[in-house]
């Protein structure tokens, strides 16, 4: 048996070698694939290669009538974001899209978890795909829709809140003019929509855990919650750590359609609902400045970059298994 083994590993190697010394042999072999990527390349370097020339524009003060001929000003749009200290526009914007996906990172996981494992530990199999289909319905939600229905509920004049609180005989509350109370709001919408989602991709991997170890945990006198305590969660860990870097990776990239729908231009609760992308849509479309906006995001970038790279070095110390490179 060895040595069919080894006889088949060394026609292999030599079949290698035969292709590394052609440098098409592969690519004609296999052209039918390479052909059904093309798409793919021409997607990523239409959308996310050819827009990079248009960082030039943050070291620019954009003019229409100029476009890439206008003047260069350095570093100028920068200082412009950062000047002001603690109170400069670029603090406000770093400190609550970090905040709100903290947040939305923290408290959605911890939901996710807890629900995926209350799902498997749920014998009847129709409520279970009954609650996983209600769960994930939200994700399928436009937020323009999910904007329109929050409106209705805390509009001054005619939301369903504030009709409760005449009902009662309370005074209507202006969650418009009220800045302190939309980070609850949104955090709430982002667990709701995110629920079924996350709920789902976590009980995927509950159910590819070995149902021996849950079996032998048992049989050592294990509790439910002994079980779920020393089994489930240990072996979740390398899922939430890969999603949990992914989700660093983006934790610059602040949910524009959920902060845009639900908020919108309102400029009573900018500084408690501002994020980095909804600054550079209302620099592009608002402000009409292309020059801070694209700083803005270039910034957003760069930021963003440091941190996975910082965070997965971390993880990698740890755990090298685990992290994602």
């Amino acid at each position: 048996m060895y040595q069919v083994s080894s006889d088949a590993s060394k026609a292999l190697n030599k079949k290698a070698l035969k292709r590394g010394g052609k440098p098409f042999a592969d690519f004609r072999a296999h052209k039918t694939y390479y052909f059904m990527l093309i798409p793919l390349f021409v997607y990523f370097i239409a959308f996310n290669y050819l827009p990079l020339f248009g960082l030039y524009n943050a070291f620019t003060n954009y003019d229409f009538s100029k476009g890439i001929l206008s003047p260069f000003v350095g570093l100028q749009n920068f200082e412009f974001l950062f000047k002001g200290g603690s109170d400069s526009i670029i603090w406000r914007l770093t400190r609550n899209t970090i905040l709100y996906n903290v947040a939305f990172i923290v408290l959605s996981n911890i939901c996710q978890i807890g629900m995926a494992v209350l799902l498997k530990e749920i014998t009847f199999k129709k409520f279970v795909k009954t609650s996983q289909t209600l769960m994930f319905m939200p994700y399928f939600v436009s937020m323009v829709i999910i904007g329109s229905i929050i409106y209705n509920l805390f509009n001054f004049n005619y939301g369903v809140f504030n009709n409760l609180f005449t009902s009662l005989g309370m005074e209507k509350f202006d969650f418009y003019r009220t800045p302190w109370v939309w980070p609850i709001i949104i955090v709430v919408v982002e667990i709701w929509k995110s629920l079924g989602y996350g709920t789902v991709i976590y009980l995927a991997s509950i159910m590819g855990i070995d149902e021996s170890i849950y079996e032998a945990a048992y049989v050592d006198g294990a509790s439910k919650w002994q079980r779920i305590r020393y089994v489930t969660l240990p072996l979740l860990k390398p899922t939430v750590i890969i999603l949990l870097l992914f989700a660093v990776g983006g934790i610059l990239r602040g949910q524009f359609d959920l902060f845009w729908n639900i908020v919108g231009n309102n400029g009573l609760l900018l500084n408690a609902t501002d994020i980095i992308d909804t600054y550079v849509y209302r620099s592009l479309t608002v402000n009409f400045s292309i020059n801070l906006g694209t700083a803005a995001g270039l910034y957003q970038s760069l930021f963003g970059l440091i941190l996975i790279l910082t965070v997965n070095a971390i993880f990698r110390k740890f755990d090298k298994e685990n992290s994602l490179f």
